[in-house]
C-alpha cells in the first residue's frame, strides 16, 4: 500500500517552498506598503516553524544530532550568502567608485571601524560580569562590521528611492561590502593574544602572537586575498568579455556568471576566512573600467535580485530556527536584564557617535539627519553570525593537555549568547524602524485631521444670531410699532434681518423715495460692515 514519505528532506522542502510561495503573494504589500523587511518576516517564520513552534524545521536532526555539525552548516550557509550578496553589491557600484571615493571610505573603514570596535568592546566589558577586557575585545570585533545583507535591504525599495539620495545609497553599499572582510584584524588580535600570550602556561609570548597577527591575518588573510581576488576578478571579466563578443555565451549563462563565480569560492577551504572580501573585490573587477560594461549589461536583469531574495529568505528562516533562544533566559554568563540593556546600548552607541563626528568630512553625508540615519542603520546580522562561528572554531583549538581551557569555555558561552542576541536585536529593530517611523510621522497628522473634522459645525443657511423666543419678541414689538407707550414715549424702531444676515432698520418717519432708501441703506451697510462681517450678528447693536 502506498505511503506518504514524511522525511526531513521532504518536510524541509515543503516548508521552505510553501513559505516563499505564500510570502510572494503578499510581498509587495509587506515591503512597499508596510515597509517591513523580508529579513524580519523570515526570522519570525523560522521561529514559528522551528522546534520552538510547529516543529516543521528541525536543524539538529539535519545535522545528525551533532552541535558541531550544526555549527558547520550555519558557517557554510552564511559564507555562501555573504559571497553572493557582496557580488551583487559590487555590481551596483559604478566603475572606479572605490578609487574616486577613497577618502570617505578611508574615514569609515579606518577611524570609523576602530571606534565601533572599541565602543562595542567597552559596552560588552561593562555589561557582562566577570569578563576581561581582552575577551570583550574579541566579542566586540564580531559585531563591528556592518552587515551587507541587511544594509542592502535598507537601500533598495520604494522607501529608499524616495528618502535616501543615490550617493548616500552607494556609500552605504560600498562601506558594508568593504568592512565585512576588514573585521578580521580586530578579531584575531585578541584571539592570538589569548592563545599565545595571556592565560597560557608559557606566558610572555606576546611577540609570537603579534607575529602571527601580522603574518597570517594582515599578510595572508588581507593582503594576499586582495591580490588573489583582483587576479581572479580580472581573469573572469576578460574571459566573459571575450565569450560575449564572440557569441559563445547565451544570455542565461551570462546573467548567472557572477553568482556561480561567487559560489565557487565556498569550496576553497583555505580561503574561507576571506571569502566575503574576495567576493567584493572580484565583482568590482567584473565590469569594464571604462564604460561599466558588466553593470550596464545586467542593469535591467531580475535574475540576480531574485536569487538574492531567495537566499535572504532562507538564511533568516534558518537563523530563526537555530538561534539559541532558551540561552537568553538561562545561561551562566549574563542575566536577561543586562542582556537587554546591552542590546539597547550597542544599537545607540556602537556607530551613531563616530559617524556623526565624521560626517562633515564625508561629502556624501550632507545633513545632520543623514549622519544619524547612516549611523543608526549599520545593522548586525549575517556577518556577525559568520564571525561567531569562525571564533568558536578558533577557540576550540586553545587547549591545555588536550582540554579546552576553563576561561575559554566561559568565553565561548559569552560569544554564543551575546552575539546571537545582538544580531536578533538588530534584525528586529532595524526591520521595524521604517514602519514605526512612518507611523509616528503620520499618526499625529491623522489624529489632528480627525479632531478638526469633528469640530466643524454644520453650515447654517440663515444665520440670524437669534433664538426662536427672540424672534417672537421682535415680531410682537413690530406689531406695536408706531404706538405710544403708557408714559407717552414712542417705542423705538427695532432692526429687521434680511436673508443672508444683513441688517435693515426701518424708520417711523414719512415714506421716502426709492433713491433715498437705497442711499441710506448703503450708508448703513458701510457703517455696520464690521458687524456684518461677523458670523454671529447682535440684533441689539446700534
Amino acid at each position: 500500500m502506498p505511503t506518504l514519505a514524511i522525511t526531513n528532506f521532504n518536510v524541509a522542502c515543503a516548508t521552505l517552498g510553501g513559505f516563499i510561495t505564500l510570502f510572494g503573494l503578499v510581498s509587495y504589500l509587506f515591503k512597499e506598503r508596510f515597509y517591513l523587511s523580508e529579513a524580519l518576516i523570515s526570522l519570525l517564520a523560522g521561529v514559528a516553524l522551528s522546534p520552538h513552534g510547529a516543529n516543521f524545521i528541525k536543524p539538529l536532526a539535519y545535522a545528525g544530532g551533532s552541535q558541531s555539525n550544526l555549527a558547520a552548516i550555519t558557517l557554510y550557509f552564511t559564507r555562501l550568502v555573504l559571497g553572493v550578496q557582496l557580488v551583487l553589491a559590487g555590481v551596483q557600484l559604478p566603475s572606479k567608485y572605490l578609487y574616486r571615493e577613497w577618502k570617505s571610505l578611508a574615514l569609515l573603514l579606518g577611524p570609523g571601524m576602530a571606534a565601533m570596535w572599541l565602543s562595542s568592546s567597552l559596552l560588552v566589558w561593562a555589561m557582562v560580569p566577570n569578563l576581561t577586557f581582552l575577551h570583550s575585545l574579541a566579542v566586540g570585533a564580531c559585531v563591528t562590521p556592518t552587515d551587507p545583507v541587511l544594509s542592502n535591504s535598507i537601500v533598495k525599495g520604494k522607501f529608499a528611492d524616495k528618502n535616501i539620495p543615490k550617493e548616500l545609497q552607494k556609500i552605504i553599499i560600498a562601506e558594508s561590502g568593504a568592512n565585512d572582510g576588514l573585521g578580521y584584524p580586530f578579531l584575531f588580535l585578541p584571539l592570538y593574544l589569548m592563545k599565545y600570550a595571556i592565560g597560557t602556561p608559557q606566558k610572555g609570548n606576546t611577540s609570537l602572537a603579534i607575529g602571527y597577527w601580522f603574518g597570517e591575518t594582515l599578510g595572508y588573510t588581507i593582503m594576499l586575498s586582495i591580490v588573489y581576488g583582483a587576479a581572479v576578478g580580472w581573469i573572469a571579466k576578460e574571459l566573459l568579455h571575450v565569450a560575449e563578443e564572440r557569441k559563445f555565451v547565451d544570455r542565461e549563462s551570462f546573467l548567472v556568471f557572477a553568482i556561480t563565480l561567487a559560489a565557487s569560492f565556498t569550496r576553497q577551504q583555505h580561503l574561507r576566512s576571506v571569502l566575503t572580501r574576495h567576493a567584493a573585490l572580484y565583482c568590482g573587477y567584473m565590469r569594464d573600467d571604462r564604460n561599466d560594461w558588466f553593470r550596464l549589461e545586467t542593469l535591467d536583469d531580475s535574475l540576480q535580485p531574485t536569487i538574492d531574495m531567495l537566499l535572504n529568505l532562507a538564511i533568516f528562516m534558518w537563523f530563526g530556527a537555530v538561534c539559541p533562544w532558551e540561552m537568553f533566559l538561562r545561561n551562566n554568563v549574563i542575566p536577561i536584564y543586562r542582556l537587554i540593556a546591552l542590546g539597547v546600548l550597542v544599537l545607540l552607541f556602537r556607530r551613531i557617535p563616530i559617524v556623526y563626528l565624521l560626517h562633515k568630512h564625508i561629502e556624501q553625508i550632507e545633513e545632520k539627519h543623514q549622519a544619524l540615519f547612516v549611523g543608526f542603520f549599520g545593522p548586525i546580522g549575517v556577518s556577525a553570525v559568520f564571525y561567531l562561528y569562525v571564533s568558536l572554531g578558533f577557540l576550540q583549538e586553545i587547549q591545555v593537555d588536550g582540554i579546552i581551557r576553563s576561561d575559554i569555555l566561559v568565553l565561548m558561552e559569552v560569544f554564543t549568547v551575546v552575539i546571537w542576541f545582538l544580531a536578533i536585536c538588530s534584525i528586529i529593530v532595524h526591520g521595524l524602524s521604517v514602519p514605526l517611523g512612518k507611523l509616528g510621522y503620520r499618526l499625529p497628522r491623522t489624529i489632528s485631521s480627525a479632531l478638526e473634522a469633528n469640530n466643524v459645525e454644520e453650515p447654517q443657511l440663515f444665520n440670524t444670531g437669534e433664538s426662536a423666543q427672540d424672534v417672537q419678541e421682535l415680531l410682537r414689538r413690530r406689531r406695536s410699532h408706531g404706538k405710544e407707550s403708557s408714559t407717552g414715549t414712542k417705542i423705538p424702531l427695532q432692526p429687521v434681518f434680511r436673508i443672508g444676515g444683513t441688517v435693515m432698520a426701518t424708520n417711523s418717519s414719512a415714506p421716502q423715495s426709492r433713491d433715498e432708501v437705497i442711499s441710506q441703506d448703503s450708508k448703513r451697510v458701510e457703517e455696520n460692515s464690521p458687524a456684518i462681517a461677523s458670523s454671529d450678528l447682535n440684533p441689539e447693536a446700534p
